[in-house]
Formats: structure tokens, sequence, C-alpha cells
């Protein structure tokens, strides 16, 4: 049996810098957000449904999705990115199920990172599920650093997911990524649980 452990975090949280560390341990990882940007230039079911909810306009004429026009419906108007979100979502479902059928072959669980892992419900696809615990204000210093912007559009961004106390009620598993805190040996140690769990079928 492999499990199929989601992984998440408020932005700025570090599950991407948790996540690696898991990498160097050997277990695979299905990174959701770099696969949903994947599939809306490959998928043509997925291609078709954009075009036909946002217009032509979604696309360039060689078939590079236009980010701006399509950042500039969504951004601010939650009825749009729901309908986006319904329209990427069951593409990057299906998407995991074929990797974890396809790719994996020998690794005793899978991790799947998504920012949204609990908003869009995909949790509930996963045996286990993490969450990645940062401060606010932490969070906010990193984004700002990271993607040189102001701390209006991060909050911006931050209040399109749920917050951490929300996230806590459905996560198995916490990492807390803080100056004090080894990210390391919280990973070694959740490592070694899950090993554990799989070993005796708990």
């Amino acid at each position: 049996m492999m499990l199929k452990i989601g992984i998440t975090g408020g932005i700025g949280s570090g599950k991407t810098t948790v996540c690696k560390v898991f990498e160097i341990l050997g277990i695979p990882v299905f990174y959701a957000d770099t696969i949903a940007k994947l599939a809306m230039t490959s998928d043509s079911a997925l291609i078709k449904g954009v075009k036909k909810t946002f217009g032509s306009e979604s696309y360039h004429p060689d078939g590079t999705l236009n980010n701006k026009y399509i950042a500039a419906i969504v951004f601010n108007q939650q009825a749009e990115l729901d309908k986006l979100n319904a329209l990427v979502h069951p593409a990057v479902f299906k998407a995991f199920e074929e990797w974890t059928k396809t790719k994996v072959k020998s690794a005793p669980y899978v991790l799947k990172e998504a920012a949204l892992l609990f908003e869009s419900n995909s949790y509930q696809m996963c045996d286990r599920n993490i969450l990645v615990t940062s401060p606010v204000a932490l969070r906010l210093a990193r984004v700002m650093q990271r993607d040189q912007v102001s701390e209006a559009q991060v909050m911006a961004r931050m209040n399109k997911q749920f917050t951490d106390e929300q996230k806590e009620k459905m996560a198995d598993y916490f990492i807390s990524n803080t100056p004090s805190d080894s990210i390391i040996l919280q990973v070694l140690n959740l490592h070694e649980k899950l090993l554990f769990q799989l070993k005796h079928n708990t």
C-alpha cells in the first residue's frame, strides 16, 4: 500500500522547502500548481473550457496562456476565480491519479504539494495531510522579498486562502517553519512516523 500525503501551507510558509527535504529522502513530490500551469497549455479539454469561459483571448496565437488577460479577469473577482478553479482542479486531480499509477513505482508514499489543498477539497483524495505553518509577519516578509511586491499585494493573495486556524482542523500533521525550528529534524521524524504506520498498517 502506498500512502498519498497532501502537503500545503499559506503563501510564504516554506512548503516548497519542506518538500525538497522529503525529496532528498527519496519521496516523490507532485507539485500541483506547476502541473496546473502545464495543463492549461497541454490539456485540450481544459484549454477548450478556458476559451469557452473567458474567451479566445485567453491564449496567445502561439498557444501560450495569456496570463495578463486571465489575471485581469480573476484578480479581485472571486466568482471568476471560482470558475477558473472549477476548470483547472479536475484536470490536476486527473493528472495526480495518472502520476501515482505510472510515475511512481517503489516509493513507500508520495506527496501532493498544493497551495489550495484544503480550499479545493483535494485533501480528501489523500490518506493524510501535512500543514506547514509560519507566523503571518514572517510569511509577509519572505514573500515581499522573494517576489518584490508590496505588503498589500501579499495580503490580497493571503486573503484568498484559508487561515492556518481553518487548515489546522483538516490537517493530520504539522511542520513549523520559523528561524528557531529545524525543518530537517521535523521532516525526518515525520518520515519515520509515516514509514512506521505503513509497516504496521495504521
